[in-house]
């Protein structure tokens, strides 16, 4: 992937910016100990997920050059909810970061945590759960998978959207537009999540991709519960983020979804939930009310920068860390300089249906 114009400006200026000393001042000042950082994680590669999406997941060394990266630069690493009510309170310590991972993967447990636990730093797994019980391949990310590994196929679409005709996967944008099609044909047919587990099987056959491979080693599933509890006792911090992975229009509809989660993760073990990460980053000025009467304290979006005590608690920013980001680039959010920077707009979208399910 060619780094945009923007980013290789960016990036020359954190440099420039970082050999002039400004990282260090600016992570001195009163500025930066009054912001808290919160970084987002999605997944740590089994294989070749980094290969992929580089946008969602990283390779284990690169996750690991990330939390040396936070030592070295002296940061005060502090749980969730510390940082949080510190936050408010105006008493943060110092270059203040928390860290956040979505979803829950399967790749935590083997990847990501060995690496936390060598390096001692707390974190928070937003949860998703009805793909922790239901343990297959999360539909949607593994039909992009799917599609991605087998991209020298010609797909025949009939069986996967209903239309005749050969679909071409050798792009990108054609693969995605594909991706959409087949979950939309789902969607719109009502498939059940066992239909739909099946059909990945089909896929899979028809462009020639080893699916057993990828069941084996649990590529894009979820932990189950008995894992969950292992990481749980270990000293995760397991929080809210939804049932199915979607954010209904519908105040009775979106509030099952946290009650059902919240049961979900009682279950397991966990003691208190009410922090909330956004799915996909998708939010409405609707589900604030439904959030708080839900009794959720704090909620973490997808929007870039750094939390100050004005920012809404339901509406804390993050910063996604990626393969595409550069070490100047992640030290430049750990000080404080990128947050001044231009930000590439944040696409969102919200779920409008009440039965979209990953």
């Amino acid at each position: 992937m060619r780094p945009t114009k923007l980013k290789r400006i960016k990036t020359a200026v954190l440099a420039s910016s970082k050999s002039m000393g400004l990282f260090s001042a600016m992570g001195r000042s009163r500025w930066r100990t009054d912001r808290l950082l919160i970084l987002g994680y999605h997944g740590i590669s089994i294989d070749d997920e980094h290969l992929w999406n580089p946008a969602l997941y990283m390779s284990q060394d690169a996750l690991a050059r990330r939390l040396e990266l936070l030592v070295g630069n002296n940061c005060s690493v502090l749980p969730l909810r510390e940082a949080v009510d510190r936050l408010a309170r105006n008493d943060l310590p110092p270059r203040s970061v928390a860290i956040t991972f979505d979803d829950g993967s399967y790749d935590f447990a083997v990847r990501a945590h060995p690496v936390i636990q060598e390096f001692g730093v707390p974190v928070t797994v937003y949860q998703t759960s009805y793909y922790s019980t239901f343990n297959r391949p999360v539909f949607d990310v593994a039909c992009s998978y799917i599609l991605w590994k087998g991209a020298a196929q010609r797909l025949d679409g009939e069986p996967f959207t209903g239309t005749a005709g050969l679909l071409d996967l050798h792009t990108a944008d054609r693969r995605a537009a594909v991706c959409r099609r087949i979950r939309q044909t789902m969607l719109r047919e009502g498939r059940s999540a066992q239909e739909k587990d099946v059909l990945l099987d089909r896929l899979a056959e028809a462009v020639g991709v080893d699916i057993s491979s990828m069941r084996k080693n649990r590529v894009l599933h979820l932990m189950t519960p008995a894992e969950l509890r292992r990481v749980a006792s270990a000293g995760v911090d397991l929080q809210l983020h939804t049932h199915r992975h979607r954010v209904p229009m519908n105040r009775e509809l979106f509030l099952a979804e946290i009650a059902d989660n919240r049961r979900f993760l009682a279950d397991i073990g966990q003691p208190s939930t009410d922090h909330f990460c956004y799915p996909s980053g998708a939010y409405d000025a609707a589900f604030l009310p439904w959030l708080a009467e839900a009794g959720v304290r704090a909620a973490t979006t997808c929007d870039p920068g750094l939390a100050t005590r004005t920012s809404p608690p339901l509406l804390l920013p993050r910063i996604i860390d990626s393969s595409s980001l550069s070490d100047v680039e992640f030290e430049g959010w750990l000080y404080g300089v990128s947050d001044v920077l231009p930000h590439r707009p944040v696409q969102r979208s919200v779920a409008l249906t009440a039965e979209s399910t990953r």
